[in-house]
């Protein structure tokens, strides 16, 4: 059997709920009380593709406060893809996905040279106060070179494997 390793790392702004989102698509579980990641956390999920395909996926979490921010290239080495998330009831975190994505763009891309693919996505869509439109998302998500962009529910989840 066939057996490729892939990186993706998530990123994002804190407490938008990159950590919640990798435990709910790794363990199948939410957790509303999460510590603050420090630097990187590190998730693997085996997937069999198809009859003669593994894939090992391993997911970056990948710390959302500034301080952090420095370090991005080491944890973007070898990545295969992004997820870039934020908080749908939180315009800053929204506004953070374009540094997000520029850092990326700046430190990363595929061998061939090309930007790596990056999804975005609207999470916390279950809570009542959002501030974010869904065609606010959808112009921004076109304008900054994302393959594809959803909302999510980790609470709920909801487009949780889907994004994935």
């Amino acid at each position: 059997m066939a057996e490729y390793m892939l990186k993706v790392i998530v990123v994002g702004d804190g407490n938008v709920g990159k950590s919640s989102f990798v435990q709910r698509y790794v363990n199948g579980q939410f957790n509303k009380d999460y510590k603050m990641t420090m630097g990187v956390d590190f998730s693997m999920k085996l997937l069999h593709w198809t009859d003669t395909e593994k894939i090992r996926l391993q997911l970056w979490d990948i710390a959302g406060q500034e301080r952090f921010i420095s370090m991005t290239r080491i944890y973007y080495k070898g990545t295969s893809g992004c997820v870039i998330m934020f908080d749908v009831t939180n315009t800053d975190s929204f506004l953070s996905c374009r540094l997000w994505k520029r850092d990326l763009d700046s430190k990363a891309m595929l061998p061939d040279g090309n930007p790596l693919p990056c999804i975005l996505l609207a999470n916390k869509c279950d809570l009542p106060k959002r501030v974010v439109s869904a065609e606010c998302i959808r112009k921004f998500s076109k304008e900054n070179g994302f393959v594809a962009w959803m909302e999510t529910s980790v609470k709920d989840n909801r487009n949780i494997s889907e994004a994935i």
